[in-house]
């Protein structure tokens, strides 16, 4: 059962670099004229940077799990 959390940590971490991208690249708008207020407003209509939170809200959650499994 062990490997199923190690296998949801590894999918958190690759929503939370592929959203982390998106939001980085996403900041290029900034010098376009985009307020920070509007840069927000924009990034969290897009599903893409949504994988950040999840992948770090699942990276979260199975360490907390794979912390109290025994050695």
């Amino acid at each position: 059962m062990d490997i199923f959390y190690w296998f949801v940590f590894l999918v958190g971490f690759g929503f939370t670099v592929s959203g982390g991208i998106s939001l980085i690249s996403y900041m290029n708008l900034l010098p376009a004229g985009f307020t920070w207020i509007e840069y927000l407003q924009f990034v969290q209509t897009r599903s893409e940077c949504w994988l950040f939170p999840i992948g770090i809200i699942l990276m979260l959650l199975t360490t907390l799990k794979i912390g109290q499994s025994p050695c």
